[in-house]
């Protein structure tokens, strides 16, 4: 019998420890993920807050540009995100920030992270084909993305990607990846045709279901623009080899990406990647030899690819119309790229070619990740958003509270106080929506998510 007590004993304690130690481990992980998360949350603020702040350091350095008579150009603080924000993470971060600015930060007050960090990588959104131009409705609009397409897929390279079965099992070529990529957003009916040897692009009278109908489970195209990049996967003919080629090559470094499904349309010349700027090119220019020569098109991504290392992330290009001349040969860098083997490109309108591109970027992704170390464990949150700076007022901007129940976006100086209040709850209501849809300095955010 006391064998027996022992032994039944013996299995409730073992019970009863694995149960404990499940519990805690259980809570000592949601500890550190809700840690996590904040640490990611505060790198997205303060991400938002270095973004808001470009213009105020630009305006610092135009009279260096104005003495050499250009207009300062918009500058990629983004770019040294880790080490500008390296005050305000942990120590490592702290001897990364001091060793670019000089500051000794053991002088400062509430800076730094104890027991955590935090990641952040911030991608240009505007460096990247926006998928979402097609959503627009207007024939310039899809035409325009057309070309785009067109140009990042006509290398005679990727002939092997277009002469086998998608994903569906079906054979997808150019004219039609790129008609479905352009039907699956735009508000019409008719099927769209990309027609990869000619520039004359129109709408059809076939039905852009035709396709989606016969799939198993058959399912409509939305016919509205994309709310994310996943949802590129749905349109015909993009699979795991077309989004590893033209999507996404590096899911792991997303500056990387080449599409996108947020943006203001035109793209950035001075942050795209040169697979992108190719594109570019050969939607304004598709009868230039770096379009139709392979050999010219990798000579194109060479020269393009050790410029920006060698300029390590500066602005080249002040307007899009500083970007044609170089491309046309002319101006100051224009005959170094030809010397370096890229002939000029014969754009078919450069007007139109402006329309295309932008030196100023207004739609960033931020990456975020927080990390919370433990005993042989690594707690990891990512917050991916996407925030939209073309309304953002400057910083010191704030809404003034008396005005909110009329709907006004007037602001008041910084520190400002209005003595104003709500005559009742409904009055506050009203001040609290008007106070939280009112321009922010620090953008819109349109996209977020948690992983």
């Amino acid at each position: 019998m006391v064998l027996a007590a022992i032994a039944v004993l013996t299995v409730m304690l073992a019970e009863f420890q694995d149960e404990a130690s499940s519990e805690l481990s259980g809570a000592l992980t949601d500890r550190d993920a809700l840690k996590a998360e904040y640490l990611a949350r505060s790198g997205v603020n303060l991400s938002r807050l270095l973004i808001a702040a470009e213009p105020t350091i630009r305006t610092a350095i135009a009279p260096l540009f104005m003495m050499m008579r250009m207009k300062a150009p918009q500058i990629p603080v983004w770019e040294f995100s880790d080490r500008v924000l390296g005050a305000f993470n942990d120590e490592e971060g702290g001897q990364e920030f001091t060793a670019l600015a000089g500051v000794d930060l053991s002088e400062g007050k509430n800076l730094g992270i104890k027991d955590g960090r935090f990641e952040v990588v911030i991608v240009d959104e505007d460096a990247k084909l926006n998928m979402n131009i097609a959503a627009r409705g207007d024939a310039f609009s899809e035409q325009r993305l057309a070309l785009q397409l067109v140009g990042l897929m006509m290398g005679d390279q990727y002939n092997p990607l277009f002469e086998q079965r998608d994903q569906d099992g079906q054979y997808s070529d150019r004219q039609s990846i790129c008609s479905a990529l352009i039907d699956w957003a735009d508000p019409d009916e008719n099927l769209f045709s990309c027609d990869v040897g000619s520039t004359v692009m129109a709408s059809t009278t076939g039905s852009e279901d035709a396709f989606y109908s016969f799939v198993k489970p058959p399912y409509r195209r939305k016919n509205a623009a994309y709310d994310s990049l996943e949802e590129l996967r749905m349109v015909r003919g993009v699979g795991d080899d077309f989004w590893a080629t033209f999507i996404d090559p590096e899911p792991g470094n997303p500056k990387k990406r080449v599409a996108t499904v947020w943006g203001q349309g035109a793209v950035n010349v001075n942050t795209a990647n040169p697979q992108t700027l190719l594109a570019v090119v050969c939607a304004a220019g598709p009868q230039s030899t770096v379009c139709t020569d392979p050999a010219k098109a990798q000579t194109f991504l060479m020269v393009v690819g050790l410029i920006r290392n060698f300029t390590a992330g500066a602005p080249l290009f002040g307007s899009p119309k500083e970007f044609i001349k170089v491309l046309k040969g002319q101006g100051l860098i224009g005959p170094m790229f030809a010397s370096l083997g890229i002939e000029p490109v014969q754009f078919l309108s450069e007007s139109e070619a402006e329309k295309m591109i932008t030196t100023e970027s207004k739609v960033f992704s931020i990456y975020a990740d927080g990390i919370v170390p433990g005993f042989r464990r690594k707690t990891r949150v990512r917050i991916h958003t996407v925030v939209d700076f073309r309304a953002a007022p400057a910083p010191g901007y704030a809404p003034v509270p008396g005005s909110a129940s009329t709907g006004s976006s007037t602001g008041s100086a910084p520190g400002s106080i209005n003595t104003t209040s709500g005559a009742g709850s409904g009055t506050t209501a009203t001040q609290g929506i008007a106070a939280a849809t009112a321009p922010n300095p620090g953008g819109a955010i349109i996209y977020w998510r948690i992983e």
